[in-house]
């Protein structure tokens, strides 16, 4: 009997655990792909990654040439037919190929009565979908994204620059690690941002030697922006993973509420070298009394994340902005600064309501950015950087340094 190849199964895993179960799909996936060779592993992300980007568009089109609502399919069927549309769709896989896998899949979840239904909705997907997607009109739905999202990037963008980024963040962006100690990578190539280097892929034994680390440019801009120095102290609020802490000079004292994200943080500092960070298990926002006094602060707060979306497939469709903690931390941070130290406050995010917004709230002066990074300048308020996707080809950062007075 024939059965579905082992990257389609690994992919098909990821698209019912992430939208059935809630799961993470880079959790997920780690563990769907187990024990395939690295081609195959390629190939299980790139359909995974990209049914699980593109599901909204992907409902759609069987919806409409399947005439049954997503919802109501049997879970195993609905993964299957995502799969499938998306191989139609999205790749160069022969559609015969694609509606065989797919009808294996559900035979193989021993849905064996609903095989001829998916074989039929495979055919009809197999003929129509490549003028059905045609036809969309550019905006969420063709690029699969919800619509409050859409519109936010229209807000902070405008309709072409809210299109471009969508598009975008639809594509794997460029691969670039931080050189933490040592020579770059060979073949590496030097960016506009000095330590960040350009890769062909992450060089696994450099990083397990903590001689290099996986950074975006955006990310390690932020690192950069708080300009502390040997011998100064310094507060990191929102410290997990590790790799803007791991930039950071001076007496660097990194929180995080998180255990198990702390234990992490402790991990990645100790590959990059950094035994000197204390990591402070606590709520950043009611720390202890005794932590205070310090020469500079970085706020990276938690955010929305809509500007990392290319790098986290599942999280458009997760995605929620928080002000009232960002605001809330950064306050805090403020009265852990001394008089006359600066702060940082960073968000991977590109919704205004995440970004000047707290900080016009927050009543902290602002220290234009834009004389030492004119290229990453915010495109309305040039006090401020903004990293853009579609404009610099790395993650969506707002970057802010502010002064306490």
């Amino acid at each position: 009997m024939a059965v579905a190849s082992p990257a389609r199964r690994a992919a098909y895993e990821v698209l019912l655990r992430v939208f059935e179960q809630d799961a993470y799909a880079d959790r997920a996936f780690r563990t769907a792909a187990e024990g395939l060779d690295p081609r195959e592993r390629a190939f299980a992300q790139r359909l995974a990654y990209g049914a699980v980007q593109r599901v909204r568009t992907l409902d759609y089109a069987i919806e409409t040439l399947g005439k049954r609502p997503a919802r109501k399919l049997d879970p195993p069927v609905r993964a299957s037919l995502r799969l499938g549309a998306y191989q139609l769709g999205y790749t160069d896989t022969a559609p015969h190929a694609a509606a065989n896998e797919s009808v294996e899949l559900v035979r193989g979840a021993r849905l064996e009565r609903a095989v001829p239904f998916t074989n039929a909705i495979m055919r009809r997907l197999a003929a129509g979908i490549g003028p059905l997607l045609a036809s969309l009109p550019d905006g969420p739905l063709k690029e699969s994204y919800p619509d409050w999202i859409a519109e936010t990037f229209t807000r902070a963008l405008g309709p072409e620059g809210a299109l471009a980024l969508m598009r975008a963040m639809n594509e794997p962006l460029e691969t670039v690690v931080r050189l933490v100690r040592g020579e770059p990578p060979l073949g590496a190539q030097e960016t506009d941002v000095p330590g960040a280097y350009r890769v062909e892929r992450v060089d696994e034994l450099a990083l397990a030697e903590g001689r290099i680390w996986p950074q975006s440019r955006g990310s390690q801009l932020v690192g950069l922006c708080v300009g502390s120095q040997d011998g100064e102290s310094v507060l990191d609020l929102c410290a997990a993973p590790g790799g803007k802490t791991g930039q950071l000079r001076g007496d660097v004292t990194a929180v995080e509420i998180d255990p198990g994200r702390a234990s992490e943080l402790r991990e990645n500092l100790a590959t990059m070298g950094r035994g000197d960070v204390t990591v402070v298990e606590a709520d950043g926002t009611a720390l202890a009394p005794e932590l205070t006094g310090f020469d500079r602060a970085l706020v990276d707060a938690p955010c929305s994340g809509l500007g990392v979306l290319a790098q986290r497939p599942d999280l458009r469709w997760r995605a929620t902005p928080l002000p009232d903690l960002q605001l809330a931390l950064l306050r805090a941070a403020a009265e852990r600064v001394r008089p006359g130290g600066t702060i940082v406050y960073s968000v991977c995010t590109l919704n205004p309501d995440e970004c000047e917004a707290v900080v016009d709230a927050s009543g902290l002066r602002i220290l234009p950015l834009t004389d030492e990074w004119p290229q990453f300048a915010h495109p309305t308020r040039p006090e401020f950087l903004l990293t853009l996707p579609h404009v610099h080809g790395t993650s969506g950062f707002f970057v802010a340094r502010l002064a306490v007075d």
